[in-house]
């Protein structure tokens, strides 16, 4: 009987609780820094009334990332992803060779280490087709911040 409950709400905290927790957390982190950044300009404003209110914003607010910077880390994951895909792959191969594991249980490895192969590739192919594409914005943001 626990054993059926367990298989029950293992996938449903995985698929449902556990993207809305993510979520949450980053939807509170972001009201954090927003709050933080409302009390600071209202400290500005009343030591200094006459202070430009706009550039003080723009010197507190978080910098954009670069594109570069964007695909690197697009380049990050997907190398990440797809090592841990292939390793997941070839423990599973592996343990299929010896034996000693529930097939079910092999078949979720075949399937994860799948999944984050299939995940890894295609950041690689998202970083390397943007990478291509986005050449002359990448170079001209380059321009842009040495002569800043």
């Amino acid at each position: 009987m626990s054993h059926d409950l367990v298989q029950i709400l293992v996938p449903i905290a995985c698929g449902c609780v556990l993207p809305i927790v993510g979520i949450l957390m980053g939807v509170r982190q972001k009201m954090n820094e927003t709050n933080k950044q409302t009390e600071i300009v209202l400290a500005a404003i009343e030591k200094h009334p006459d202070m430009d209110i706009e550039e003080l914003i723009k010197k507190i607010s978080p910098k954009e990332k670069l594109l570069k910077e964007k695909l690197l880390t697009k380049l990050l994951w997907g190398s990440l992803t797809t090592f841990l895909g292939i390793a997941l792959l070839g423990v599973a191969f592996w343990i299929d060779c010896i034996g000693g594991m529930e097939t079910e249980k092999l078949h979720m490895m075949y399937i994860g280490g799948g999944v984050l192969l299939a995940i890894g590739v295609a950041f690689l192919f998202n970083y390397f087709i943007g990478k291509k594409m986005l050449a002359k914005e990448i170079e001209a943001e380059e321009r842009k911040a040495i002569e800043s």
